[in-house]
């Protein structure tokens, strides 16, 4: 199958030097090769280019009228793979980015804001709530999840390994009084649950391999995680809520932690981007930033 471009680079080439082997040799290719690939040509265009015998050779009319019109389709190639390759070098282009809501999400984008300032080409699409948009169809380029095993169709970056923790107010606490095990908790105590926004039921609670309960004494019901930390918050139930969302209101004494002898299921929370043939230079770049970033507020939680 005729490579265009190629031929006519073989054919500005053999239309200066007026030599088949002259072109090979700057063509890295056999003399051969020129000539099957200006017949092709020849063949596409339904005339000849170039009149030929065994001892020299010269272009046709057609091909005099040709050959201006070759070196100005190369040129501009050149001009728009070169514009491409500048774009690319300059940092330009927009980053579409998924996240989950994270309790320093606005930290978290002033710092990458913060980055991106010295390169005013670099446009950012930010989505917050948005983790499980399909990759493809939203274009989307990066994106922060938590989830049991990363999808091994993305190049995956791990931030942190998190868990759910029981907790409830101090307040609620001294009303009903410690619960003797999960039982008398799922029995005396009220609760609340996450709804699966794709099925309507309640997620549950996944405690670990072995245990996955599902309260009957459901107080408070919501699709959105940080809702029904606050209903946690202001004594209205007690609930099992991952430790990024209510580690500081552990600290600061607004939550108390129930059971944590009992082992809970470990979460990777990741940052990952599909697997693409080439990744734009701006991308992977913004990558590297938000692992960077997301490491200062959780790698080092990690640790601890």
């Amino acid at each position: 199958m005729l490579n265009r471009l190629d031929a006519l680079k073989y054919f500005c080439i053999a239309a200066e030097t007026l030599q088949f082997r002259e072109t090979a040799v700057r063509m890295s290719v056999s003399p051969q090769v020129v000539t099957r690939v200006i017949a092709e040509l020849e063949d596409e265009l339904g005339t000849l280019l170039f009149l030929r015998n065994t001892r020299n050779m010269q272009l046709t009319e057609f091909g005099e009228h040709f050959l201006p019109q070759a070196q100005q389709y190369l040129l501009e190639g050149e001009k728009l793979f070169a514009h491409a390759k500048q774009k690319q070098s300059d940092m330009s282009g927009v980053v579409r980015i998924a996240v989950l809501r994270l309790p320093e999400n606005d930290a978290i984008l002033a710092e990458l804001v913060k980055k991106c300032a010295d390169y005013p080409r670099l446009r950012i699409d930010w989505r917050v709530d948005f983790a499980k948009l399909h990759l493809i169809e939203n274009q989307i380029d990066i994106g922060l999840r938590v989830s049991f095993e990363p999808d091994p169709l993305m190049i995956v970056r791990k931030i942190t390994e998190m868990q759910d923790k029981f907790v409830i107010s101090p307040k609620l606490l001294a009303k009903l009084g410690q619960p003797k095990d999960l039982n008398d908790l799922q029995k005396r105590f009220p609760v609340s649950n996450l709804i699966n926004v794709d099925t309507g039921r309640s997620w549950g609670w996944p405690v670990n391999d072995e245990l996955h309960l599902f309260p009957k004494q459901q107080r408070f019901v919501t699709d959105d995680p940080y809702s029904e930390l606050a209903a946690v918050l202001a004594g209205m139930t007690c609930s099992l809520v991952a430790d990024y969302m209510c580690n500081k209101h552990l600290a600061n004494g607004d939550l108390v932690e129930l059971f944590p002898d009992i082992p809970r299921k470990r979460w990777q929370m990741y940052l990952y981007r599909s697997q693409r043939t080439i990744t734009s230079p701006h991308v992977l770049k913004v990558f590297d930033w938000l692992t960077e970033i997301l490491g200062k507020y959780y790698y080092q939680k990690n640790e601890r």
